[in-house]
């Protein structure tokens, strides 16, 4: 049987300017490089462990 994965839309609505590196790289990991761009990722806890560590910077739509 075949279970489709929920997906999620995450958006960089806040600026990497003033971040920590480790924040830059969680973002740089969650594939956001630019404000106002937006990414479709699988929803894992993995993702959404790495959405809270920049959870001020980002949008989650589902």
């Amino acid at each position: 049987m075949e279970t489709e994965q929920k997906m999620i839309r995450v958006t960089l609505v806040g600026s990497h300017t003033g971040c920590t590196k480790r924040q830059r790289a969680t973002l740089r990991g969650l594939g956001l490089t630019r404000r106002g761009r937006s990414v479709i990722l699988r929803d894992t806890e993995a993702i959404r462990g790495m959405i809270r560590k920049v959870e001020h910077l980002v949008k989650v739509e589902a």
